[in-house]
């Protein structure tokens, strides 16, 4: 579980992460990162209706939250991130969840260096 300090709660973090933050897709998630004002990074999930039933989004959500409770230290402070899930999410394994997580922060953290 992420601690409740990095967790995003807000709608206005939300539409600032994802309509200014830098964007990294994958077949499975699309991950928004925005690095806002001094504090710690915070995540917010986005599971949506197409994902499927009520049952498969939750546990889509606690296996993403699972997944970045141990890489949240690797986000700059003060960064807002959105983890959405695209339909193909319900069905990957936690192996290929954890994979294309890595390579969309991978990407987003070498966009914000090279800025």
């Amino acid at each position: 579980m992420l601690s409740r300090e990095s967790r995003m709660r807000r709608g206005e973090d939300f539409s600032a992460a994802v309509k200014r933050g830098a964007r990294a897709g994958r077949p499975t998630l699309v991950l928004h990162l925005k690095v806002a004002e001094d504090g710690p990074p915070r995540v917010g999930f986005v599971v949506s209706k197409a994902v499927g039933g009520a049952v498969v989004r939750n546990k889509v959500k606690r296996r993403l939250r699972h997944l970045m409770r141990d890489r949240v230290a690797r986000l700059p402070r003060g960064s807002l991130l959105v983890v959405r899930a695209n339909p193909p999410a319900a069905s990957a394994r936690h192996e290929r969840l954890a994979a294309e997580l890595d390579a969309a922060l991978d990407r987003l953290s070498r966009r914000e260096q090279e800025r």
